[in-house]
């Protein structure tokens, strides 16, 4: 990052899941950053979204939330921790993509500030890695129910490293729990 950078940008091994890190100010009375700005954000992804919707969960350690996308009203996600930690997954779900079939993670925590770009077009969930974490995602467009699916999150073609302890199985909600395989998933 340079020193008129105000956010460093990396990509993953899917070309478009973009990690990204705000400057963060600090000094003995605690911490200071800006966790959005369109500007800046256009400027250093080159994306210029518009979100319509904030979300906030709080999830207990070992809930696996995912691996979710919906069929219609696509979103496009900025996601981030503010408390504990949690290992972040996203899944090129899109068939004409270079990266199709490939997961990127990346680890979120309230201490290192970093966010992922999730584009529209991919399955996305993940592992809380803290007792508890608390996430908090943009969206590009608005939930839409009635075409969500979701990817199964163990599914051997995707092939996802999670950071799950030898002998811990993750807390799931039925719906999470009965994920379609990657064959019987739909694709974009």
């Amino acid at each position: 990052m340079s020193a008129t950078s105000k956010l460093l940008v990396t990509s993953t091994a899917i070309h478009d899941v973009l990690v990204i890190e705000p400057r963060v100010f600090g000094d003995e009375r605690g911490w200071f950053t800006e966790s959005f700005n369109a500007q800046d954000f256009a400027v250093a992804t080159g994306l210029n979204v518009e979100f319509v919707q904030d979300n906030h969960s709080f999830s207990r350690q070992w809930t696996l939330r995912g691996l979710h996308y919906q069929l219609e009203q696509t979103q496009g996600k900025l996601v981030r921790v503010v408390a504990g930690s949690v290992f972040d997954v996203a899944v090129d779900i899109r068939k004409d993509s270079p990266t199709y079939g490939r997961w990127a993670g990346v680890e979120l925590s309230a201490q290192n500030h970093k966010q992922m770009w999730v584009p529209p077009g991919l399955a996305h969930g993940f592992l809380v890695l803290s007792e508890p974490a608390e996430f908090l995602y943009k969206t590009t467009d608005y939930y839409h129910p009635q075409s969500e699916a979701c990817l199964a999150w163990n599914d051997p073609t995707v092939g996802i490293e999670w950071s799950l302890p030898q002998g811990i199985l993750p807390n799931m909600n039925a719906k999470d729990s009965a994920g379609l395989s990657w064959d019987a998933a739909p694709k974009f």
